[in-house]
């Protein structure tokens, strides 16, 4: 039994794959403890026989909600005397540009945690000042007295020299104890740029202790191997997981895109925008035929991250986003959300403020008894009580308002689509939109509609596709290494450095993949330099296949021409870092498309579980199952393919 589990905001989802049939499960998630949750539903789905469990994938946000509650281990920053202050001082940007007192996040280390440590190397690690072990004596002197549990190094050019930042953690761990947390700049984040460096160790300190005692119970409770989903879409060993806890910082909505690419691609979509609704949010990414995109870094509630991560943009509009008139008397829906508990008003469970979720059940789009597969009966009285004062701040009655709720939402979720293609020059109405999470496909035909698009592809379980991903994913590991090298306008260079390093980061990607039990022929490679014009500050990913001088720089113009429409052929270019990632290429599971009899059926209201494959229906109509429901409007088809996925398209 392979067990995929992902933990969101108002349910925990099970996908169990046994003997190559697959199903699911669905439970309340437990805000105050995730794992109580997913313990219960492992026992729900195993018969209470948790001895039946092969494996175990898991995709988690615990580290997120540290991040987002400030509930992380109290941490320190031993910093190069004189930079103690660069996590306040950061890089000086402005997050809204017009506000007139901008919000700007605290650093997650107070300041009277961050240490002035007395060392000094030069950009080429030799060391111009030596390691005074007595500013270090001060400092856990200090963080003793204030109950400090981690500390994070950054010193200077400690990514080209890390002998300074070792001597530190062992000298902390002679002083506070080896149980003590003690994170290296130098092992998290080994790249030039102090300020994204320095952030990145904090957060990796601040999230560890609490990541690591969460993996650590799961580890105990569970009889079988348990692996963790990553922010870049691959999964590791809890082992793993306990030295790069900051990796898991996107977990969740990573597994519903590699869910959504490879259940797409078997039933022939290849280009896709992805819409995973859920009770709190709503993930949204970008992926073309040639993959799915990464990103190098992101942040979380304004801290910066330089972890590789999917390119997925959120925003905070789910099915138990809050409702609201504001000052000015607009409609305003999320980023607050009812949660699990209390939850929609329509659950019955306390909560008195509206949700979309209400509104689409006073819209009619969600049955009331079948809800979770009859598992779970909504309250529409609650629902209509709770919209109620809203409509009579509108003006409009129930129904109206029910409307202009679920239309603020569609136009939020709208934008977060523009974000990641109109915004980055891709034209949405040549992808295919793959709605899924629990309200994924309630809103998705309307959300097509905004951007002109004419597709939208429901999975088979829209509603667990995140755990379905789990089951999917492979192992990865990832290293990278900062390096400074001029290449000239002919592509003339030295590569023999470059190349030491790319030899090097392969060797400890593969020694990584045998700790995780991957076998060496198994695997794929991929690498990659990040390259700049002579001057410039940020850079661009170009393959390294190309290895020799002039083609990689010609390379770097292609890449160039293509993301700023422009290149500069007699401009030297810099080789600034370069990045080896390896994949597992083990064979996912099996799932075999079934013949299709094409025949109509009226519209209405379906069972998912009643439409075999070849059902095509029009709209209005409302398709229930246990994990989701789907709503296809007037104007839109819909069909069910052979793997009995539901593709819904505009009518002409």
């Amino acid at each position: 039994m392979q067990v995929g589990v992902d933990i969101g905001g108002t349910f925990t989802d099970f996908a169990v794959l046994e003997d190559g049939a697959l199903r699911v499960h669905k439970r309340l998630s437990s805000p105050h403890d995730p794992a109580e949750s997913m313990l219960a539903g492992l026992s729900e789905v195993s018969g209470g026989d948790l001895a039946r469990l092969a494996t175990v994938a898991h995709g988690t946000t615990v580290a997120t909600n540290a991040l987002l509650e400030r509930k992380g281990a109290p941490t320190a920053l031993l910093a190069t005397a004189g930079f103690r202050d660069v996590l306040e001082i950061g890089r000086q940007d402005r997050p809204e540009l017009y506000a007139l007192a901008p919000r700007i996040p605290a650093p997650i280390v107070p300041r009277p945690w961050c240490y002035d440590v007395t060392e000094r190397l030069d950009h080429t690690g030799a060391v111009l000042t030596p390691l005074d072990p007595r500013s270090v004596e001060l400092a856990c002197a200090d963080m003793q007295r204030h109950g400090v549990q981690a500390a994070a190094v950054c010193l200077l050019y400690s990514y080209v020299n890390p002998e300074h930042e070792r001597l530190v953690r062992w000298q902390v761990h002679a002083l506070m104890g080896d149980s003590f947390s003690v994170v290296l700049s130098s092992e998290v984040s080994p790249e030039f740029r102090e300020y994204e460096r320095a952030n990145t160790t904090a957060v990796e300190a601040y999230v560890r202790p609490v990541v690591s005692r969460y993996v650590q119970r799961l580890s105990e409770a569970i009889p079988a191997p348990l692996r963790v989903m990553r922010s870049d879409g691959g999964v590791m060993n809890a082992e793993r997981v306990q030295t790069e806890a900051a990796q898991t910082a996107l977990s969740g909505p990573a597994a519903g895109v590699i869910g959504a690419a490879h259940l797409a691609r078997l039933a022939g979509y290849e280009d896709l925008i992805t819409l995973d609704m859920g009770g709190t949010s709503t993930d949204v990414a970008l992926i073309p035929a040639t993959g799915v995109p990464l990103r190098r870094e992101g942040s979380i509630d304004g801290l910066p991250l330089r972890v590789p991560m999917l390119d997925i943009e959120t925003v905070g509009a789910g099915g138990g986003s809050l409702a609201r008139l504001d000052a000015g008397g607009a409609l305003r829906v999320g980023p607050q959300s009812a949660g699990a508990h209390p939850g929609p008003a329509c659950y019955g469970r306390g909560g008195t403020q509206p949700t979309v979720t209400d509104a689409n059940l006073i819209l009619g789009r969600i049955d009331p008894e079948r809800f979770l597969g009859g598992r779970m009966t909504l309250d529409r009285a609650a629902a209509e009580n709770a919209l109620a004062p809203l409509a009579a701040g509108m003006g409009v009655s129930l129904s109206e308002a029910a409307a202009g709720v679920v239309r603020v939402a569609d136009a939020n979720i709208e934008r977060a689509v523009r974000r990641v293609s109109v915004a980055r020059g891709r034209d949405p109405r040549r992808f295919t939109l793959a709605a899924f999470g629990g309200a994924g496909a309630l809103h998705a035909c309307a959300v097509a509609d905004l951007l002109g698009m004419r597709r939208v592809w429901v999975p088979r379980y829209p509603g667990v596709l995140c755990a379905i991903g789990l089951l999917v994913a492979q192992v990865e590991v990832g290293r990278s290494r900062s390096v400074l090298l001029r290449m000239s306008a002919d592509g003339t260079a030295d590569l023999t450095p470059t190349v030491q390093l790319y030899n090097s980061l392969r060797a400890e990607c593969a020694a990584a993949m045998a700790r995780e039990g991957v076998a060496p022929g198994s695997t794929f490679l991929d690498a990659t330099l990040d390259m700049r014009y002579e001057g410039q500050a940020y850079e661009l990913p170009v393959s390294f296949a190309a290895l020799h001088g002039p083609a990689l720089r010609s390379a770097f113009d292609v890449a160039h021409r293509a993301a700023y429409g422009h290149a500069f052929p007699d401009r030297p270019v810099e080789i600034t870092a370069v990045r080896v990632r390896m994949r597992a290429q083990t064979p996912p599971p099996e799932f075999i498309a079934q013949k299709q009899v094409i025949h109509t059926v009226s519209g209405g209201q379906h069972e998912r579980e009643a439409l075999p494959a070849g059902a095509r229906f029009v709209g209005a109509a409302v398709v229930t199952q246990a994990d989701a429901t789907t709503y296809v409007p007037e104007g839109w088809q819909a069909r069910v393919d052979g793997f009995a996925n539901l593709v819904i398209e505009k009518q002409a």
